[in-house]
């Protein structure tokens, strides 16, 4: 009777045992998952990339460098890439104008875009000044530069 009891008891623990192992390792395995934290940023917002046509072909890129220097502001090389010596011409261009382009840095930041916008609109384009580079902005500004050079 002795050994029946002590088996007993032996497997009984083992059980309790197994069971509270597996449930230590179900607390981990089946916790729902930390969240993580995706950024919230549009491509075409801020670009602090080496060249940003801002969707302008190379033909419609040189017509802006060309309008830039013609109107006093130095972008430059005319090459068709417009880099932080084009974006720097255009951003004092802009200031000069009261257009509020901010820092002149060569960044194309919504402070850049919001300013290219009203100079847009004061050539008869209907954008909305939200700084961002969308669909609309960028229509306009290919054709604003699809004569010139």
């Amino acid at each position: 009777m002795r050994p029946a009891l002590t088996r007993a008891l032996v497997s009984a623990t083992a059980i309790v045992g197994i069971a509270a192992g597996s449930l230590a390792g179900a607390s981990a395995s089946f916790a729902a998952p930390q969240p993580t934290a995706t950024p919230l940023v549009s491509t075409h917002d801020v670009s602090i990339l080496a060249v940003n046509n801002l969707g302008l072909n190379t033909t419609q890129a040189k017509n802006w460098q060309c309008w830039l220097r013609d109107s006093g502001y130095d972008p430059g090389t005319i090459d068709g890439q417009l880099g932080t010596n084009s974006w720097m011409a255009a951003q004092r261009m802009f200031n000069d104008l009261h257009l509020g382009a901010g820092t002149v840095d060569g960044i194309v930041g919504p402070n850049t875009i919001g300013a290219l916008q009203r100079y847009l609109n004061s050539y008869g384009y209907s954008l909305a000044v939200d700084g961002s580079a969308g669909p609309q902005t960028r229509a306009a500004f290919a054709d604003f530069n699809s004569t010139g050079c």
